[in-house]
């Protein structure tokens, strides 16, 4: 039976998840449709753009992302103490350009009305199932109407594996940005379009920070305390074990070698992130979540990989 998302997403466990959402029946409504003859990719360039809008509005930072022909893939992080921080004037300001319809509740409700609205509004800018509604129900709209049919264009809601520790956030982050060379859509990283990685190598940092969350470096507001080279090194690593003799790298990359210092298996670990796990982490961090949801366990999503 499948899971309450309240239950899937608890962000006192953990802000990170990666969420994926496939078009309905798996059809390539965002790559080449065989049946019509009809290429659909600059609707992978819509899902760009909606995500890097939301972001500017959301309390919601994108680690990393991938679109491919029916399905997209994004590794999000919920900031919830952002949203606090944010002045009602701001709540407001943002909520309004999510829907323009809406005006401000302090101009036509009762104080403590207008208060709770709000209050509704800040919790929902911090909401992962805001978010993904706001991105999915845009693109089926633009979609339906190219297409002039109504319908579903996605399966249903997204699929959301929470990701509890550094080495699990590494390991789903590489496995999204190799999307398109695993699927044989590219060869090299530079060339995997509409990816985070070919944002993060292609692009300038100060155009980078509009969208993508800062993620390598040592200061407080980034995600791993590794370097842009080494996180590109080993993306660049684990591409080649898909594809073998397309690069130049034949020793393991010492980011590889420190994961695996436990014992672990890098590309394996890759691997079981779309086995459907409902979440990526070490043994302790997967049983502390178990308790949380008063299981007695939980699948493991991959080996022990060091922190």
């Amino acid at each position: 039976m499948p899971s309450p998302r309240y239950s899937q997403i608890d962000i006192d466990a953990t802000p990170y998840y990666h969420c994926i959402s496939r078009c309905v029946r798996r059809a390539f409504l965002c790559g080449d449709d065989v049946a019509s003859g009809h290429n659909f990719d600059h609707r992978k360039g819509w899902v760009v753009e909606k995500l890097a809008e939301l972001a500017d509005i959301f309390a919601v930072g994108i680690c990393a992302y991938a679109v491919l022909s029916n399905h997209f893939h994004t590794v999000l992080h919920i900031d919830a103490g952002r949203a606090r921080a944010w002045r009602d004037d701001e709540v407001v300001a943002r909520y309004t350009r999510l829907f323009s319809s809406t005006r401000d509740p302090r101009a036509y409700m009762a104080p403590p009305l207008a208060a709770e609205r709000i209050r509704c509004w800040r919790a929902r800018l911090a909401d992962l199932s805001w978010f993904m509604r706001c991105l999915n129900e845009e693109i089926a709209r633009r979609a339906n109407a190219e297409d002039d049919c109504t319908g579903r264009f996605w399966e249903g809601r997204f699929r959301s594996q929470a990701l509890l520790d550094e080495a699990g956030l590494l390991t789903c982050m590489s496995y999204v940005d190799l999307n398109p060379i695993r699927a044989g859509m590219a060869e090299t990283l530079e060339g995997s379009d509409h990816t985070s990685i070919q944002q993060r190598l292609t692009q300038p940092a100060q155009v980078q920070g509009k969208m993508l969350k800062p993620a390598f470096g040592e200061q407080s507001s980034t995600l791993l305390e590794i370097t842009q080279t080494a996180y590109i090194e080993l993306v660049t690593y684990s591409g080649q074990q898909y594809r073998p003799g397309k690069g130049s790298l034949h020793a393991k990359p010492e980011l590889v070698v420190l994961m695996e210092r436990d014992g672990g298996d890098w590309h394996a670990a890759i691997n079981a992130i779309r086995l459907g796990y409902r979440a990526i982490g070490s043994g302790p961090k997967l049983l502390e979540l178990a308790q949380r949801l008063r299981q007695r366990w939980m699948k493991r999503g991959r080996r022990v990989l060091a922190a």
